[in-house]
């Protein structure tokens, strides 16, 4: 097995799960802003909507640099991605001068999306903990 095929998926892995983690980290330190800017797009419960991002993107964030049931993890980042892509970056219900900053990263999340749908395809690759556990 060649170096790229080893250790890729393990970069890519990481490369993923990076703005999870830190935006996890941040709405962490930033609880209340978080809630805020959630009650401000009139979803309901933000509170509880706040503490389920922080999970999935703290949780499901770790779990997938560590390869630790992959596909499930990258499964729920992938539709908690597309959900925020619809609620929080709508381009097409914000003014013209908002427009091009949403689209791009509603764009951004459609390609976060397509990683992870190749995670949840593909595994966690060699290095991963799921790998391990089946040895």
């Amino acid at each position: 097995m060649n170096a790229l095929n080893h250790y890729g998926p393990l970069a890519g892995r990481i490369l993923i799960a990076l703005i999870f983690v830190f935006a996890g980290f941040g709405k962490i330190t930033g609880f209340e802003g978080t809630v805020g800017y959630i009650a401000s797009k009139g979803l309901p419960l933000p509170q509880l909507a706040a503490a389920g991002a922080i999970i999935i993107e703290l949780g499901c964030g770790t779990m997938l640099v560590l390869g630790l049931k992959t596909r499930w993890a990258a499964a729920a980042m992938l539709i908690f991605t597309g959900l925020a892509a619809l609620f929080f970056h709508n381009f097409w219900a914000v003014s013209p001068d908002q427009a091009q900053n949403q689209m791009i990263h509603f764009m951004k999340n459609i390609a976060i999306m397509g990683g992870l749908l190749f995670v949840v395809i593909n595994g966690g690759g060699p290095l991963s903990l799921d790998r391990a556990n089946k040895k």
